[in-house]
Formats: C-alpha cells, sequence, structure tokens
C-alpha cells in the first residue's frame, strides 16, 4: 500500500472514531467500558496462549504448557480476567436496575431484555455445533476428538449461566455485603480440604465464588468504592491472601484449570481464585481514572466501543476460531505451536506467532454471527437511535449508543 494509501485508511478511521465519540452520551462511564473490553480480551488471550489441541494420529486432545511448565503460573495471573467481568457486570447491572425502578419499568420486562442480550447469541454456537458434532461422528471421527472439541466450544457457557443467575437475583444482591459469599467459600473450602467433606460440596463455590465481584460491582453502584483507599484495600489484601493461600496451604498457583494437574482453582472456583479476584477487582477500581482518560482519545474509545459491541460473539467464538485453524492446519500436516505437545519455551514462541491467526478466524466468525448479538441488543431501541442521526452517523450512533 501507498503511503498516500496509508493515510487515507488513517483519515478515514479517524474520522469513524470521531463520529463515534460525538455519538457518545457525555455522562457516560467509558472506564466502565474499557475494563469490560480487557476482561474479554483477557480471557480470550488466556485461552488461546494456555489451552493446545495436540494432534495424536487421528485423535485431538487438550494440554496446556502449565502442565510442562509449571513455572509460567503467572501467564494465567494476567489472563484470568473473570473476576472483573463479574465486578462490572454487577455495577451495571445494579445500575441498571435501579434506572428501570425509577422509571416504572417491572422487573420480569427489565431481566428479559437483560437475558435476551446474554442469550440470544448462543442459539448460534448451539446450531452449528449440534449439526458439527454429528457431522464429525458420521464421518467416523473419533468420539474423544468430537467430545474434545464440543466441551472446549461450548466450555463458554458455564459463565453465562452463572453470570444469567446472578443477574435474576440483582434485587436481592443489590445491598448484600460481599464479605456474606467470601464467607460462603471460606467455610466450604474449610470443609473439603481441611475436614476431608465431600468433593461435591466445591460446586456450591460456582455461585458464591462469582457472587463476590458481583457485589462489589453493586458497592461500587452505591459509592462504596468512589475512594482510591477501596481500591488499594481490596489489591493488597486480595494478593496477600494469595500468597499465603498459595505458599502454605497448598492451593495450585496456576489461576485456570490444568489438564491432569489434580486440583484446579477454577474448576469449581477456590478461596484462592476469589482472594485473587479481590485483588484484580483492586487493581480494576485504581486504574478507572487512568482509563476515562485515556478512551478520551477517538480511537481509543472507538476500539473499546467495537470491544463491547461484540463482546458476547468474541467471547463466544473464540475457542471455535482456535479448532477451525487446528483443523485446517492438519491439511499440512503437523505443525509446531498448533499440533505439537506444548512443552517447551520453543512452543510458546511459535504460539505467540499464531495469534494473529486466531484473530483472523476469530474475525471470520464475528462477520458471520456478529447479526445475532446486535438482535439481541433491541432493534426497536436501536432504531430509534440511528434515526435521531444523520445518515453519516448511524453506525457510530448505534454502536456508541449499544455498548
Amino acid at each position: 500500500m501507498t503511503d498516500i494509501g496509508v493515510r487515507a485508511v488513517r483519515q478515514g478511521v479517524r474520522r469513524r472514531a470521531d463520529r463515534i465519540g460525538a455519538a457518545t452520551p457525555p455522562g457516560r462511564d467509558r472506564a466502565v467500558d474499557a475494563l469490560r473490553a480487557v476482561a474479554v480480551l483477557g480471557v480470550v488471550l488466556g485461552h488461546w496462549l494456555v489451552t493446545a489441541l495436540v494432534s495424536d494420529g487421528r485423535t485431538l486432545r487438550t494440554a496446556s504448557p502449565l502442565q510442562h511448565m509449571p513455572w509460567l503460573a503467572p501467564l494465567s495471573w494476567m489472563f484470568q480476567t473473570l473476576a472483573v467481568f463479574f465486578l462490572v457486570g454487577g455495577h451495571v447491572a445494579t445500575r441498571g436496575y435501579a434506572s428501570a425502578r425509577a422509571r416504572g419499568v417491572p422487573y420480569h420486562q427489565w431481566l428479559t431484555g437483560r437475558l435476551t442480550r446474554l442469550f440470544t447469541p448462543v442459539a448460534a454456537v448451539l446450531g452449528l455445533w449440534t449439526v458439527a458434532a454429528l457431522a464429525l461422528l458420521l464421518s467416523g471421527t473419533e468420539f474423544g476428538t468430537v467430545r474434545t472439541l464440543v466441551k472446549l466450544a461450548l466450555a463458554p457457557l458455564w459463565f453465562l449461566v452463572v453470570f444469567a443467575g446472578l443477574t435474576a437475583a440483582t434485587p436481592l444482591l443489590a445491598r448484600l455485603n460481599p464479605l456474606w459469599p467470601l464467607a460462603v467459600v471460606l467455610h466450604i473450602d474449610l470443609l473439603r480440604f481441611g475436614l476431608g467433606g465431600p468433593s461435591w460440596l466445591g460446586w456450591v463455590n460456582v455461585a458464591a465464588a462469582w457472587m463476590v465481584p458481583y457485589t462489589l460491582g453493586a458497592a461500587w453502584t452505591r459509592g462504596e468504592l468512589e475512594r482510591r483507599r477501596a481500591g488499594w484495600i481490596l489489591l493488597g489484601a486480595g494478593a496477600a491472601a494469595t500468597a499465603a493461600l498459595v505458599a502454605w496451604a497448598g492451593y495450585p498457583a496456576a489461576m485456570v484449570g490444568v489438564p491432569g494437574g489434580g486440583m484446579s482453582n477454577l474448576d469449581p472456583p477456590t478461596l484462592a481464585v476469589v482472594t485473587f479476584g479481590l485483588a484484580q477487582c483492586g487493581l480494576a477500581l485504581l486504574l478507572r481514572e487512568r482509563l476515562r482518560h485515556a478512551t478520551r482519545r477517538p480511537v481509543a474509545w472507538a476500539a473499546v466501543a467495537l470491544v463491547n459491541l461484540s463482546a458476547m460473539t468474541v467471547f463466544l467464538w473464540h475457542q471455535t476460531a482456535v479448532m477451525a485453524t487446528t483443523a485446517t492446519g492438519l491439511l499440512a500436516g503437523r505443525l509446531p505451536g498448533l499440533h505439537t505437545p506444548p512443552d517447551g519455551l520453543g512452543w510458546v514462541g511459535v504460539r505467540l506467532l499464531w495469534l494473529p491467526v486466531f484473530a483472523l478466524a476469530l474475525a471470520v466468525c464475528w462477520a458471520a454471527f456478529r447479526s445475532f448479538e446486535r438482535g439481541g441488543g433491541g432493534r426497536g431501541r436501536r432504531s430509534r437511535v440511528v434515526r435521531s442521526h444523520r445518515p453519516s452517523d448511524r453506525g457510530a450512533a448505534a454502536t456508541a449508543r449499544h455498548v
């Protein structure tokens, strides 16, 4: 591309970004959207880096570099950002519910709108993978391979079920002190690991563990976390507690599940992943002002807005993008960083080179299935927004108002 072409592209991007910025309501807290975007992209990059599909003849199995290089556990600290997503989710839901009540909107109508936006994109994922699984089985693909692929593709749905349950309970959780669900997680872990209780007790933590950051989000809405002191307390106490649990209580250092690793901090959630989440939430609160300042730049805000607009599509299809790349790559043989065991730094280096390919495959999925997410966002509301702007600003206005 010539210099003139590059300049034209840059000018086009800037004009588009300026339109999105101009269409954004002045009172919008852009830090909320920036934190949501960071949380979604953190999960995506984390999965792409620490989850591998290894080819053993005709079978594909999951593996992780953390199996062979446990000292890479800090990678999971950087990219396991679910607590931030629940923090933002709790903040947005409690604020939205309070606004709906003030306008006289019934609870069932408010909840239906939120769950519709949440679950409409799921229909496309379930439909495609139902067809794909049947086609693979009928073509003679090993059942173990099909199970591995379907499990990876549908794994993100557990998050949606938990998030939907907490959203439905928002009126009850709006004033709940986060110390109560934290106490539940603490006692469940004491029963499981300290007193030899049944392992199934850990599944209580699936709700209780993520209720902690969700109710922190509600506290944010109430204005109880505005002082920087709150962020520092959460960051310091959460980090210290996590370090103590890993160093002296036998909890794994990795904040994600590791195939064949025995105990997992995430499946089901443990006290360590909750205290780690508290530290993450504290850091997120401390970064709010910097994020607000950074997103005043039109291009930065446009990027954040576009990620938020497609957050569910990106979240639901990022594993499918990896599997599509892996399957296509098999046509060329067993490729390093894609089909080989993640047993050394060489694999990590090559894996980083595959990330742009995964991103391209995800872009294809986004182009094919983004209409499901936009359709769930409320066609009537979006059309009213579009009609109220000049034709050249329609896309920008819809983007800015939807996120």
